[in-house]
C-alpha cells in the first residue's frame, strides 16, 4: 500500500516511562540539538523575533558536528555549478534521491555557506584569500570547503556556538529529550525532557511551544563500532516514532570506509580517517601494498562510499583479515602536519605514524541516510514537528550520502525550517496527555546486547538469515522488558531511556532491511546482490502502531508524497 493511502500523523499514544514534568517554560519554538542544523535553526528563528529555546543532550558544543573532518560541499569553485553538484549527488544516491530535495540543497547551498562565513566561520584559504577546495568520494570536482586542515566541524561548531551565545539564545544543556507533547487536535505543543545534574532546572520538565525542531543527530550507537559520539542514540527518531511520525530509508546506514582499526575488541566511538585524505591522493591497499580499487570504479579510491566500503569488506573476506590499509606515506611529514593535523595526532596517539607506515582501516557505522521523513520545508507528518540534519530524511541522500553533503543539508534545511516557522507561527496551545501506553523500559545493560545484535545481523553485509536472527533477538529483548516491567520495571534514567531508544531504532532499521530484497547504495543483501529498479525504486516508510508493532509500507516512486494534507499545511 502506498504512503498516501495510510493516513497521516496518526498518534500512537505511546511514550517513555518517566516521571511527570516538575517544571515548565514557554517558548515560540524549541530546537532539540546543538549541531550545525540545530544552531542554524535557532539563530534564524531568534533573528526573526521568535522566543527560541535550544535543548541539547550534553554541552552546547558537544554534538556530532564538531567531529566532522572533511568539510562542506557546495558549488563555490570556478567552473563548478549546482547542476554538477546535483548530478554527483544523484549518482551517489543510487536512484533513490528525491530530485527536488537535491535541487534545493545544491541551489541554496553556496549562499548558505556564505552566510555561515558571515556568521564567523573561518575556512582555509589560499595566500590570495580564495577558499581552498578539496575533493572527496563521488565528487568530480573540488568543491569541499574545509577548516584547520581536517577540523572543519570543530570550526563550524565554534562559530555557531559563539553566535548563539552572542544572540543570548536561551539554552538548556545536559538535557535528554523524552517525548513530544501534542494538543487536543494532535498538533505539536512542546517536549518533555530530563535535565541531568545541577542547574536552573533539574529532573523531568517541559518546554511548551507550538513548533519543535528535531536536530538530534544520528543513531550510530546502535552499532558496536561507530564514528558517532556516545550521545548518538537515535533519540530524535525514537521520539518521532512514538509521536506517530513517518520514518523512512532507515535501512540505508552509511559505513565510512576508512575508520582507524584499533583491534577486534574495539567498541564505541572510533577515530575517523577523513575521505579528504583519499581526495588528496592516498591509496587503499592490502597487506602486500597492492591497490585494489583500480578497475572497480572510474574514480578508484574516490568512488562513492558504499562502493568503497563494500570493496574493503570483500578484500577483508578474501584475505581473512579484520582490516585493510590506507597508504599516504607519499604525502610527507609537512603535508600531514599542515593538512591533516587532527588525523595525524589521532593515529600517533594509537601508535601509528602515517608518515612512515600505512594506516590500518575498516568500515564502521557513520551516517544514517534515512530518518524522520520531511518535506522541503522540514515539516514531518506531525503538524508543528520539524526535523533537519542527520535525524531527518529529506530525500537528499537517497540510498547513500555523497561525501560532505551532510553539513550542507543541516545548513540549508535549518534555514528553510526557520523561514516556515516564521511565516506560519501560531499561538501556543495546551498539551494533552493522550490515553495510551508507556514503552517497556530497558535496563541499561541492554545497550551492549542491542549493539551486538545489530552489528552481527544488519551491519555492512546482510542476508535473510542474519536479519531474521536480529529481528528475533530484538523482539526477545522487547518482550523480556515488557515482562520485567510488569514485575519490577527498570528505573527511569538516562541510560535506561537511551537503551530503550536504541531498541526502537534498531527494530525499524532491521524491519526495513528485511523488507528491501535488493542491494542498493549502502544496503547490501548477500541473498539479493543486484539492484532491482523495477521492484524497489521507492522508499520504505515505517510507523509505530499503538500495539507497539511496526508497519512497513512503500511510496509509489522515489519522490516523497506530501507530509501533511493541504489543510494542515496551512495551520
Amino acid at each position: 500500500m502506498n504512503a498516501s493511502a495510510k493516513g497521516i500523523g496518526t498518534a500512537t499514544g505511546i511514550r517513555l516511562h518517566a516521571p511527570a514534568p516538575g517544571w515548565s517554560i514557554d517558548a515560540d519554538v524549541v530546537v532539540v540539538g546543538s549541531g550545525v542544523a540545530g544552531l542554524t535553526a535557532a539563530l534564524r528563528c531568534t533573528a526573526a523575533g521568535l522566543r527560541t529555546v535550544v535543548v541539547t543532550k550534553a554541552r552546547l558544543d558537544d554534538g556530532s558536528t564538531r567531529w566532522a573532518q572533511g568539510g562542506i560541499a557546495a558549488a563555490l569553485g570556478e567552473g563548478d555549478t549546482p547542476q554538477q553538484h546535483l548530478d554527483d549527488t544523484l549518482v551517489a544516491g543510487a536512484g533513490l534521491c528525491d530530485e527536488s530535495a537535491v535541487r534545493a540543497l545544491v541551489t541554496d547551498g553556496p549562499d548558505a555557506v556564505r552566510r555561515l562565513i558571515a556568521t564567523g566561520a573561518h575556512f582555509d584559504t589560499s595566500p590570495e584569500g580564495d577558499l581552498q577546495l578539496t575533493r572527496e568520494g563521488g565528487h568530480h570536482r573540488r568543491r569541499i570547503v574545509h577548516a584547520g586542515g581536517d577540523a572543519s566541524g570543530a570550526e563550524v561548531s565554534r562559530a555557531l556556538v559563539e553566535a548563539v551565545r552572542a544572540a543570548v539564545v536561551r539554552t538548556i544543556e545536559n538535557a535528554l529529550v523524552l517525548d513530544l507533547l501534542t494538543d487536543a487536535k494532535g498538533r505539536t505543543a512542546g517536549v518533555t525532557l530530563h535535565v541531568m545534574g545541577e542547574g536552573q532546572h533539574d529532573g523531568v520538565g517541559a518546554v511548551h511551544a507550538p513548533a519543535v525542531v528535531l536536530a538530534t543527530g544520528g543513531m550510530g550507537q546502535v552499532f558496536a563500532a561507530t564514528t558517532n559520539p556516545s550521545v548518538s542514540t537515535g533519540d530524535g527518531v525514537a521520539l518521532a516514532l512514538r509521536a506517530g511520525a513517518d520514518i523512512s530509508d532507515l535501512e540505508f546506514v552509511q559505513f565510512h570506509p576508512t575508520v582507524l582499526f584499533l583491534g577486534s575488541g574495539a567498541a564505541g566511538q572510533q577515530p575517523l580517517v577523513s575521505e579528504a585524505v583519499r581526495g588528496e591522493g592516498a591509496h587503499l591497499v592490502d597487506a602486500t601494498g597492492t591497490r585494489f580499487m583500480l578497475g572497480q570504479h572510474e574514480l578508484a579510491e574516490l568512488a562513492p562510499r558504499d562502493i568503497v566500503a563494500k570493496a574493503i569488506t570483500r578484500q577483508m573476506q578474501l584475505h581473512g583479515t579484520k582490516h585493510m590499509y590506507l597508504d599516504a606515506r607519499h604525502f610527507g611529514a609537512e603535508m600531514w602536519e599542515t593538512r591533516f593535523p587532527t588525523i595525524l595526532a589521532a593515529c600517533r596517539t594509537h601508535g601509528i605514524d602515517p608518515v612512515t607506515e600505512p594506516i590500518p582501516i575498516f568500515p564502521a557505522a557513520h551516517h544514517a541516510s534515512g530518518g524522520v521523513r520531511t518535506d522541503l520545508r522540514g515539516r514531518t507528518t506531525v503538524p508543528g514537528l520539524y526535523a533537519c540534519g542527520e535525524v531527518a530524511c529529506t530525500g537528499v541522500h537517497g540510498a547513500n550520502r555523497l561525501a560532505s553533503n551532510s553539513l550542507l543539508e543541516g545548513l540549508v534545511f535549518a534555514e528553510r525550517i526557520a523561514a516556515d516557522i516564521t511565516a506560519t507561527v501560531r499561538e501556543r496551545t495546551e498539551p494533552v496527555i493522550p490515553e495510551g501506553t508507556t514503552f517497556p523500559l530497558l535496563a541499561p545493560e541492554s545497550r551492549l546486547a542491542i549493539q551486538r545484535i545489530t552489528t552481527r545481523g544488519a551491519g555492512v553485509i546482510r542476508s535473510v538469515a542474519s536479519l531474521a536472527e536480529a529481528a528475533t533477538h530484538l523482539e526477545a529483548i522487547r518482550a523480556d522488558a515488557e515482562a520485567s516491567n510488569d514485575r519490577k520495571p527498570a528505573v527511569p534514567g538516562v541510560e535506561a531511556w537511551e537503551a530503550t531508544n536504541l531498541l526502537c531504532v534498531a527494530r525499524v532499521l532491521v524491519a526495513a532491511a528485511q523488507r528491501r530484497e535488493e542491494t542498493r547504495g549502502c544496503h547490501w543483501r548477500q541473498d539479493h546482490p543486484d539492484r532491482e529498479d523495477t521492484k524497489w525504486r521507492h522508499h520504505l516508510v515505517v510507523r509505530l502502531q499503538p500495539d507497539h508493532s511496526l508497519s512497513v509500507h512503500s511510496t509509489d516512486t522515489a519522490k516523497f508524497p506530501p507530509t501533511l494534507p493541504p489543510l494542515l499545511q496551512e495551520q
